[in-house]
């Protein structure tokens, strides 16, 4: 791989060092192929499960960290869980004993058990929670102490439109992924005095779990799938996580970026969009009339991701 960046903001990537979890397979690999071929070091970090978190395949981490050095990249393998505290920390330190600094945390592991609501096991709610949303944290944590000690650091997080917008048969997984948002804000709050700085991606790129999304007929996946392959593709989140990674990416924390295939978003965060005051207090009434009528035009849709996003991704 070449060392030679092209640009100032690509130069400020050569010679620091990322943990990617989840990094065997699309997102992830892509996200790891292009850093090291900017110079960064890389953890590669995947357990090498099925789609649901089942099994354990060292295979996509190993072949990842071949491909990457045979075009003259940094590369590690990792398989340790994200999902226990003590396993991610081991993660953190691959890359401290390794490397000997860690700069970059790219939180992408993840794993999907879906059902609709009155269907879902808690057993399944809570394994989603604790790869996604715990995984996150733990990595992010363990990062977190070195970011500080250097007074620099930078975490990208995967978010998704299912807990952004609204999916179904996903309570587990749109729990997580908004509780990710609220981590990376609370993260990007708490460590900017450190120079720490941490931002979501909501991606909308071909993978086994867009794939898996249910609410849509055989047919109508099979119709849309060579579609999809072709206008939302792993490489094209990439560039955006490196660019957030970057210096040049400095002045940016506790956002929320899209990317669907050659579209980028920035999304909005909660803020009041309508004040009520009632100096007498509310009665049943009352609230009827001022917040049940009178705000109804100002009520957020219950919409799916497939409604807000009606055109096909460019």
């Amino acid at each position: 791989m070449s060392a030679t960046p092209q640009s100032e903001t690509a130069a400020s990537l050569h010679g620091k060092v990322a943990v990617i979890t989840g990094a065997g397979r699309g997102i992830g690999r892509e996200v790891a192929l292009l850093l090291a071929s900017q110079g960064v070091s890389v953890v590669v970090n995947d357990i090498g499960a099925a789609l649901d978190g089942q099994g354990n395949d060292t295979g996509p981490a190993m072949e990842l960290v071949r491909e990457i050095e045979k075009q003259g990249g940094k590369a590690v393998a990792n398989t340790a869980s994200v999902s226990e505290w003590e396993s991610a920390r081991s993660l953190v330190q691959q890359a401290l004993d390794t490397y000997g600094r860690i700069d970059y945390v790219v939180n992408n592991a993840g794993i999907l058990r879906d059902k609709i609501f009155h269907q879902m096991d808690p057993a399944d709610y809570e394994a989603v929670l604790r790869v996604h949303l715990f995984g996150s944290f733990y990595v992010s944590r363990a990062a977190a102490e070195h970011f500080r000690k250097q007074e620099g650091g930078a975490f990208v997080h995967m978010t998704s439109t299912s807990g952004l917008i609204g999916s179904i048969g996903q309570a587990n997984y749109a729990s997580a992924k908004l509780g990710i948002v609220g981590l990376s804000r609370s993260l990007a709050l708490d460590m900017a005095r450190f120079n720490v700085r941490s931002n979501c991606i909501a991606p909308s790129a071909f993978s086994r779990m867009i794939e898996s999304v249910p609410g849509a007929t055989p047919e109508q996946k099979a119709r849309n799938l060579e579609l999809r392959r072709a206008r939302t593709r792993p490489e094209q989140i990439a560039p955006v996580v490196a660019y957030l990674l970057s210096d040049g990416a400095s002045h940016i924390s506790g956002q929320i970026i899209g990317v669907r295939g050659n579209e980028l978003y920035l999304y909005s965060q909660p803020r009041p969009v309508r004040v009520q005051h009632n100096s007498d207090g509310w009665t049943l009434d009352t609230l009827r009339d001022h917040i049940g009528e009178g705000w109804k035009s100002s009520f957020t849709p219950l919409e799916r991701t497939r409604d807000v996003f009606p055109w096909q991704a460019q």
